[in-house]
């Protein structure tokens, strides 16, 4: 997989489910037996068929032909949590961890790609972070961060080139695992057991969305290369209830200055007209 240029994290899953295939009783050289197993497994389609591929792998680099199952993924409505649930969770954890996670709630990128954030990638100027490591084929970016954030970076030592000085993206991911289960206990919240990295990924991108309902911005936050991907994705996101702030305008200065501020118009009474923007 090295050779074919697989990412380390791909070729780490794909070690796990041989390893959880194995523990559960299937022989990997028979066929049959593997696919029994993933049969009886309570999981989706898509975890499914992920296993399957990573036993074709394996069939393939020793030789053994054999024709396993088919599994189509059926895409779900995504859960997004409220933001009070994310600032649980940022603010349940230790402070590197808090941060990392902060990272991912205003920036929207892949944990892997925060991961890969080097101290030369930010810019205490421009309060930005530049993701130059994109994943999964995605374009470089460099999204604006709050002062909260960058308040909480400066005070990360710098002991590696890297921002976050983890030995491997796993030991975040396990880390992360444990104050999960730590935090919805404290809490009595079980819905934060169903918050993941990529579920902060979710929730920037939906709320960014409902906010602007601009796809193309959505896009570039993303770092989508195509359109159809941004659409696939929002597409799975629930609707969100609206809310407004109105502001009157009596004048053409305050017209424009309202529309500078993202206001929309919406209709004039009584000599005033009327703009809202979403909260």
């Amino acid at each position: 997989m090295s050779q074919e240029a697989y990412s380390i994290e791909t070729r780490l899953r794909y070690e796990r489910s041989l390893r959880t295939l194995i523990s559960r009783g299937a022989d990997l050289t028979n066929p049959e037996s593997v696919k029994n197993v993933i049969s009886r497994q309570k999981w989706q389609d898509g975890t499914k068929q992920n296993v399957t591929n990573a036993v074709l792998l394996f069939y393939k680099f020793n030789g053994i032909t054999a024709q396993l199952p088919n599994y189509k993924f059926q895409p779900k409505i995504a859960f997004i949590p409220t933001e009070a649930e994310i600032d649980q969770l940022v603010s349940g954890c230790k402070h590197r961890l808090s941060t990392f996670l902060q990272t991912l709630k205003e920036t929207a990128c892949r944990y892997g790609e925060a991961y890969a954030i080097e101290w030369t990638d930010y810019n205490p100027e421009n309060q930005t972070v530049t993701i130059n490591h994109p994943e999964k084929g995605s374009l470089p970016r460099q999204p604006h961060i709050s002062t909260q954030l960058q308040a909480m970076i400066n005070q990360l030592p710098r002991t590696s080139k890297r921002i976050f000085d983890y030995g491997s993206k796993d030991i975040i991911r396990k880390n992360f695992q444990r104050a999960r289960r730590r935090i919805a206990k404290n809490t009595g919240n079980p819905r934060l057991l169903q918050i993941h990295f990529h579920t902060f990924r979710h929730w920037k991108a939906s709320i960014f969305y409902h906010e602007t309902n601009n796809v193309i911005r959505t896009m570039q936050l993303l770092g989508h290369k195509c359109l159809n991907n941004t659409q696939r994705y929002i597409q799975l996101f629930p609707d969100l209830p609206d809310k407004y702030v109105t502001e009157i305008s009596y004048t053409l200065e305050q017209d424009k200055k309202l529309l500078d501020a993202g206001y929309e118009y919406q209709t004039e009474r009584d000599g005033a007209k009327l703009y809202r923007k979403r909260k």
